[in-house]
């Protein structure tokens, strides 16, 4: 806590603006923004790393979430007061971080993959920042955001070799794969079988099994784009300047619309959180499989908008 509180007394608004900016890179939102358009536009293997990395963390760091249940720095000591607007974005419990995880994970998959100087350097200045940002608003300690970074690299470093290569991903998936399965399944049956203790947090434990779920469907669809992208639809990612940003812009405002709008239907149908692994499963599915059969069509659009 003394590095938070050392950081609390340094605290700008206009720096509290900025890194509030920052933190925002670990969401979400973000790392499925940036692993879709590698995924679609720049280099599939890449996209299947960052994926593969991407779940992986996130079991991961739910997991421990839940076994631990360390909680978040303004419980733990209730004079140590944190930057509002990031209050909001802090939920469950604090240790590990999960932006961290996403950002380390995220950032420093590209930089570990790309060639590019320029973007290596603006990924490890993010992955670095994301977490400080993390820190300098008061929602989580050097631990929480420590364990993260050890985790992310971790897995960067083990998983790369798998994926350094189209034969080496061609050999390897099918067993990645296989773990990430295994690993999600184990979580789930821990969030539906342990005994947690009559005083456990309800929103967190929800928010723990409820992550639970959507990542078993997450990673049933990976499966499922694997197999299909492998023995059938084998898109090419290559495309014009204007197909790539038709391509992109189309492919993501129709993945919200589906995250958003299944939502409704599918509790109403299935109830309960088997509705969010069937709603992820079909999200994951559409950017796999779904999307990928009109990279054709964008690739020729961009060629006549050219000539």
């Amino acid at each position: 806590m003394d590095v938070l509180r050392f950081l609390e007394s340094i605290r700008l608004p206009a720096l509290d603006t900025l890194m509030q900016l920052i933190t925002e890179g670990g969401g979400e939102l973000v790392f499925m923004v940036l692993a879709i358009t590698v995924f679609w536009c720049i280099d599939k293997r890449c996209g299947y790393y960052i994926f593969t990395v991407g779940f992986f963390g996130t079991i991961i760091n739910q997991f421990l979430k839940l076994a631990f249940r360390i909680p978040r720095p303004w419980v733990l000591d209730p004079n140590f007061t944190i930057v509002e607007s990031a209050r909001a974005g802090a939920t469950g419990y604090s240790f590990p971080s999960g932006h961290t995880q996403n950002a380390v994970g995220t950032f420093g998959g590209l930089a570990r993959y790309t060639k590019k100087r320029w973007v290596r350097v603006v990924c490890i200045v993010l992955a670095v920042l994301i977490p400080f940002s993390r820190m300098y608003l008061g929602v989580h300690t050097p631990l929480d955001v420590g364990v993260s970074v050890l985790v992310a690299l971790v897995l960067l470093f083990a998983f790369y070799p798998l994926f350094s290569s189209d034969e080496r991903q061609s050999r390897a998936m099918w067993y990645v794969l296989a773990a990430v399965i295994v690993l999600a399944a184990a979580y789930l049956a821990f969030v539906l079988a342990y005994a947690f203790p009559a005083d456990i947090d309800a929103d967190n434990l929800a928010e723990g099994t409820k992550t639970a779920f959507t990542m078993a469907g997450a990673v049933l669809g990976l499966l499922a784009v694997y197999a299909a992208d492998r023995y059938r639809l084998q898109f090419d990612t290559k495309a014009p300047l204007l197909g790539q940003i038709l391509k992109l812009v189309l492919g993501l405002a129709l993945l919200v619309a589906i995250k958003a709008g299944l939502k409704a239907p599918l509790h109403a149908l299935f109830g309960g959180y088997f509705a969010d692994l069937v709603r992820y499963f079909l999200m994951v599915l559409f950017a796999g499989c779904v999307w990928p059969l009109t990279f054709g069509f964008f690739a020729r659009v961009g060629r006549k908008k050219n000539a």
